[in-house]
């Protein structure tokens, strides 16, 4: 153990030490901690030698994920939401649900020993998106504005309405090994999340409101009030049986709606602790999880994972773009980045214990899917950003786009995943 934690700790200092300079380039932190992670893991050099199925892997993939959907959820604006419900709603109520059904309908063509439920199970694991795979997406001013925020905010969401989605799944696949029924999913899991999730979150904005107005919290201490909220979300909704994932998505919600003002200020050490936690999970990735894989790669997989990133996204965001009067360079960049990242790595991790019929396949298939994620996304998003904010300036000299041109509200961006250089300045 003690060599692996030297690796992790090596790999954080390389890329702190050449952070600013990989913002200047294709190149983003969570490639060269998969890569790191790839050399590192039992295909090279195997100083990294954890199996996929260690405990060690699972509590790690489950506290990014908790951290993350606590800080995801936490900073969007429900009251400024309200006011641009219209491209959201696109997103998740029309585009999510479409690319699940096209992914599952592409899994069970190309893999066909799979079950629907299994297809289905691929589907949803690799549904959800990562802004922070290609932040300059969602950063860049050059960008319209609502297109950046649009994108932001399906990222922040996304993965916390896939969680009942995939908890529901696998109660009625066979073998799932969750509950019996259904039914035990809908009362249980997503009941007791929701309830731990809305105490956690309405106890941490109280503490806020209540105890930062009669000054009787430390600055020290203010910033580990959200880590605090999502851990005792998590804890006990897992305590009493539901959903630790929904508790910490629910809590970030219940949080920032409660405690708007205060909670902006509190939330630097949880997304530096989400960012940290992210880089951890991506080396731990390239060496446990996606360094192995490659060599039981078949050319269904290859071919799932491609289409995955392509038609399975792009299609169905096409489709519930449509009467939005976006202009075809939108819909295709929009389409495109949707990257896939910590979400669909921990869902993985998730289903590899309910022991599925073709879990290796759906483990591989995931894998290769986020490895090339990873890739493709962190090296397109700097050119093609240029290219389409260079095609925005251009069709303001004729006339302006309407969707394009219409302004949103600034909903706070998560921090880059994998410990960019926000990490390692000081503040």
């Amino acid at each position: 153990m003690g060599w692996q934690l030297a690796t992790v700790g090596l790999a954080l200092l390389l890329v702190a030490a050449i952070s600013r300079q990989l913002s200047a380039t294709p190149v983003t932190p969570p490639m060269v901690m998969v890569a790191i992670g790839v050399l590192a893991g039992p295909l090279v050099l195997d100083d990294i030698t954890v199996g996929p199925t260690s405990g060690t892997v699972r509590t790690l993939a489950e506290a990014t994920l908790a951290v993350v959907l606590f800080s995801d959820s936490s900073r969007i604006d429900l009251r400024a939401l309200r006011r641009e419900i219209s491209m959201p709603v696109r997103l998740l109520g029309v585009g999510l649900p479409l690319t699940i059904a096209a992914g599952t309908l592409v899994a069970a063509a190309l893999f066909g020993s799979f079950s629907l439920s299994e297809a289905l199970i691929l589907s949803v694991i690799l549904a959800p998106t990562d802004a922070g795979l290609g932040a300059t997406v969602v950063t860049d001013a050059r960008l319209p504005q609502r297109v950046r925020q649009s994108l932001n905010v399906e990222s922040g969401l996304n993965d916390g309405i896939c969680v009942p989605i995939l908890l529901i799944v696998l109660a009625t696949a066979s073998g799932g090994g969750v509950a019996p029924h259904p039914q035990e999913v809908l009362a249980e899991e997503i009941g007791y999340g929701l309830l731990g999730g809305a105490a956690a979150g309405l106890l941490a904005g109280w503490v806020v409101i209540l105890a930062g107005a009669r000054q009787l919290i430390d600055d020290v201490w203010r910033p580990i009030i959200p880590v605090a909220a999502a851990v005792l979300a998590f804890g006990s909704a897992e305590g009493l049986g539901g959903s630790g994932f929904i508790a910490a998505f629910v809590a970030g919600i219940t949080y920032g709606l409660l405690a708007r003002r205060e909670a902006a200020g509190t939330m630097g050490f949880i997304e530096d602790a989400g960012a940290l936690l992210g880089g951890v999970t991506f080396l731990v990735f390239g060496a446990v999880l996606l360094g192995p894989t490659l060599e039981h790669v078949s050319w269904q997989v290859v071919l799932y994972a491609l289409l995955s990133l392509t038609v399975v996204r792009m299609l169905p965001v096409a489709i519930s773009l449509w009467g939005s009067h976006a202009r075809a360079p939108t819909v295709l960049f929009m389409g495109w980045f949707g990257p896939r990242g910590l979400a669909s790595i921990v869902f993985a991790v998730v289903v590899e214990d309910t022991h599925q019929a073709h879990s290796s396949t759906i483990l591989t298939a995931t894998y290769l899917t986020v490895g090339l994620s990873v890739l493709l996304h962190g090296l397109s998003a700097s050119p093609l950003v240029s290219r389409y904010a260079a095609w925005y300036a251009a069709s303001a000299t004729k006339r302006r786009p309407t969707m394009e041109s219409e302004p949103a509200h600034q909903h706070r961006t998560r921090r880059l995943a994998a410990v960019p250089e926000a990490l390692f300045t000081a503040r």
